[in-house]
């Protein structure tokens, strides 16, 4: 059989040029806020929240705005989704889906909002099913996500009936760093749950705070064992993926801010570490922190939370790597993120930076997952962080020319721990870095030039597969002038097509080195 060009061409694009994922939550009582967001970087954008009632019926408190709202995101380009539940609106959850009439009460909802405001679907920010989130929200353990999996199945057949399959409206899912609990812990199975469901944004930040004994991570990239708690961007990933869900509809979570607490003693003493011990008491986060009242524990207080931007905008950092004193900027090795430290106030923060989003973003990639999910829009810095979380190419493969290894700035305003210049399993140093495949070990006979894992090489950021012909997952990075060894997601090979490293499906490498051969004068 003979392909034309132009039909290798379309072929091929459908596949390999796939737009990846970028989705933001629009707060809406951060109106206001999101005037300097370009909306043409995102996707999708979800706009939080809408809170169920028992009776399975919504509200919106920003329902008025919802048409400004939605004209701010359309010029923008991006699909429009309405987010029901998170922290505080996900008391009703679980009763509502036992109960007949409160079910279908909350599908007609559900069906009757995209409809009557012209979005592009529902996402579900269910806190959590089978666990307990906020304090008065109902769960159980038992039967929570057989609920909801029948709930989600319903969901999908109502939207189809009422809007066609062409014309296709999402369901997506904000989830936490494990799976649905069932029967008191996280399921090993979740398969089902994604025949109905378009993606899962996994919800990686929060993962320590000041509920903890000792300072840590926020979001951290990975844990280290036997200090704060053992999750992160990494094992969600691992969690969910082995659990079942598929790659290609998992969206990992980036939190564009910080949280604070402080410190019962001067870090810098042990200024390596930033697991020590805490106090409980919140302290006063950027200038758009204030005490807030939760009806539900009957406490107030304030979250403690620096945005990107407030860490850039209030002075705390001159530029993204250099603290302003008397702070000083710390990086942990381990869980590849940056942290902060006041001696004056003992105040620890810990968040997100452009080098780490990066690693964050290769990573995702690299498990061929099908973007990137950020909490919230409104909280970047002339698209600082943005731009780090769009380094994403969504092929299964890390955009290797932004690798980025971080360096020491100004002692003065920064302490800076330098990541080795070599890759580790344990403890990863260069953004994209990924435990390898078997398949990525040992390269296969026939690698361009015979090089392998640690040759020398001279084109940093550079890359190739490991077998030229498209029979392997294995691919090279050179970081560094050394070759480190990368691989494509399971079940996808690595191609080349015109100067660019794709990782795809192998029944897509016949076309692809068809349409090489024709590029390059072959028959």
């Amino acid at each position: 059989m003979r392909f034309s060009i132009p039909l290798l061409s379309s072929l091929f694009f459908a596949w390999a040029a796939a737009k990846p994922v970028v989705i933001g939550y629009y707060p809406s009582w951060k109106r206001a806020k999101m005037d300097g967001v370009d909306f043409s970087k995102y996707t999708h954008i979800n706009v939080a929240f809408s809170v169920p009632r028992s009776d399975g019926t919504f509200t919106f408190e920003d329902d008025w705005a919802m048409g400004i709202i939605s004209s701010q995101i359309r010029a923008g380009g991006a699909k429009i989704l309405m987010s029901v539940g998170g922290w505080t609106g996900s008391n009703y959850f679980s009763d509502i889906l036992k109960n007949g009439a409160a079910r279908e009460q909350l599908l007609k909802s559900m069906t009757d909002y995209v409809r009557d405001n012209k979005l592009d679907g529902i996402d579900i920010d269910w806190e959590y099913p089978g666990r307990q989130g906020n304090t008065c929200n109902a769960f159980d353990p038992q039967n929570d996500a057989a609920n909801f999996l029948a709930f989600l199945r319903d969901l999908r057949g109502r939207f189809n009936a009422e809007f066609g399959t062409h014309s296709k409206k999402l369901i997506t899912l904000a989830v936490r760093a494990e799976p649905f609990d069932q029967a008191g812990g996280p399921m090993n199975g979740v398969a089902e749950f994604a025949r109905y469901v378009d993606y899962a944004n996994i919800m990686i930040y929060d993962i320590n705070g000041p509920w903890n004994p000792e300072t840590g991570p926020n979001a951290p990239f990975k844990y280290e064992g036997g200090k704060g708690t053992p999750l992160s961007f990494v094992s969600a990933i691992d969690a969910w993926t082995s659990a079942g869900w598929p790659a290609n509809q998992l969206v990992a979570g980036l939190g564009f801010y910080g949280r604070s607490t402080v410190a019962q003693q001067n870090m810098m003493r042990d200024s390596f570490n930033q697991y020590q011990p805490q106090s409980h008491d919140v302290p006063l986060g950027d200038q758009e922190d204030a005490p807030w009242y939760d009806a539900c524990a009957r406490t107030t207080s304030t979250s403690g939370t620096w945005q990107w931007k407030n860490l850039r905008s209030q002075g705390v950092l001159t530029d993204p790597h250099t603290a302003a004193a008397p702070w000083i900027r710390n990086w942990d090795k381990v869980s590849q993120t940056p942290w902060l430290f006041n001696p004056d106030t003992k105040m620890f923060i810990s968040y997100d930076d452009p080098d780490s989003i990066r690693i964050k973003s290769n990573y995702a990639a690299s498990r061929g997952l099908a973007g990137l999910m950020i909490w919230s829009a409104n909280m970047d810095h002339n698209g600082e962080l943005l731009a780090a979380a769009r380094s994403f190419n969504g092929n299964g493969a890390g955009d290797a020319g932004n690798s980025t290894t971080i360096s020491s700035t100004s002692p003065s305003s920064t302490h800076t721990q330098t990541p080795p210049a070599s890759a580790s399993a344990s403890t990863p140093a260069l953004p994209g870095h990924t435990t390898s495949t078997p398949a990525a070990e040992t390269p296969a006979p026939g690698a361009s030039g015979g090089l392998g894992p640690g040759s020398p090489c001279s084109n940093n950021g550079g890359f190739q597969c490991v077998d030229p012909n498209g029979r392997n997952a294995a691919y090279l990075l050179c970081i560094n002038g050394r070759q480190v060894a990368r691989s494509c997601n399971p079940g996808t090979v690595c191609l080349s097509f015109q100067g660019s490293l794709v990782c795809g499906w192998p029944v897509f490498r016949s076309i692809v080195m068809g349409f090489n051969s024709l590029l390059h004068g072959g028959g």
